[in-house]
């Protein structure tokens, strides 16, 4: 069997008497961008906190580049960058601070970490204001420190939870024009959760569209458009899995400010 950047076999999580995820098969190749979409409820995020070890995953179910997320958590963690939908970075401390922090985190090697934070925050076009605060930046500075953060162990797959919701469509391009440029350069397997379909058309190879804990359609956007015909969208697709709408998140500056009482709160 070919090692897969990301492998899910059978994959289930409830909570009480509630299905997230129903038998979930899914793989993700080296090198791509894989985009999970699906309307809240879904089971996205869960499926997400499942790969990323922080939800309990059945043994055998999950594996990262051929390694068992519930038998090698540890060794998991260290191939993985996560941008979360709802922590954010820290205000009180400058964005240099907060790359540095992760980069302990993460166990970079001491020698290495000044310059490694220093690359990651050049690479997402912060090293101008690497020195100040955190809360000075606009929504997409945020998340492009976010993006940072994950990436400064060099992470072999960066997963990416919604990572524009809340941002202005100039601040959405400026963080995907960075992660394409990143993964160009380095082969990075990215897998992202979204709610934009214009995104996932412009920037995933492929796609799944994940309904009631389960995938019902997967293929290149070109691919699921095409079933439907040569008018089709992305969002034609979705209405015709589950009969619903996939709402496009647009919250503006007020989700940054939210996700940001929540990054104070947890500490």
């Amino acid at each position: 069997m070919t090692e897969a950047a990301v492998r899910c076999t059978g994959l289930r999580q409830t909570f009480g008497d509630t299905v997230a995820v129903d038998g979930l098969d899914l793989e993700v190749t080296p090198g791509e961008v894989f985009g999970l979409l699906g309307p809240n409820g879904a089971g996205k995020t869960t499926t997400i906190r499942m790969i990323t070890t922080l939800l309990p995953a059945p043994p055998g179910a999950i594996e990262v580049f051929g390694l068992d997320v519930a038998r090698r958590r540890t060794a998991v963690r260290r191939l993985l960058g996560y941008v979360p939908q709802q922590l954010s970075a820290d205000g009180t401390l400058t964005g240099r601070e907060n790359v540095a922090l992760f980069a302990r985190l993460y166990d970079v090697p001491r020698r290495a970490r000044a310059e490694q934070v220093t690359s990651v925050l050049e690479a997402v076009d912060l090293a101008d204001v690497a020195d100040r605060p955190a809360k000075t930046y606009s929504g997409g500075m945020v998340r492009r420190l976010e993006l940072a953060q994950a990436l400064v162990s060099a992470p072999r797959v960066l997963i990416l939870d919604e990572p524009t919701v809340g941002l202005d469509p100039v601040a959405r391009d400026g963080v995907w024009n960075r992660i394409d440029q990143i993964r160009a350069a380095t082969g990075m397997t990215v897998l992202v959760t979204t709610h934009s379909m214009q995104e996932a058309d412009q920037h995933c190879d492929r796609v799944a569209l994940m309904h009631r804990g389960r995938i019902r359609a997967l293929g290149s956007p070109a691919e699921l458009r095409g079933t439907l015909g040569p008018d089709a969208t992305l969002d034609d697709v979705f209405r015709h899995y589950t009969g619903d709408r996939l709402e496009d998140e647009t919250g503006g500056m007020r989700d940054v400010r939210a996700a940001r009482r929540t990054a104070g709160r947890v500490g």
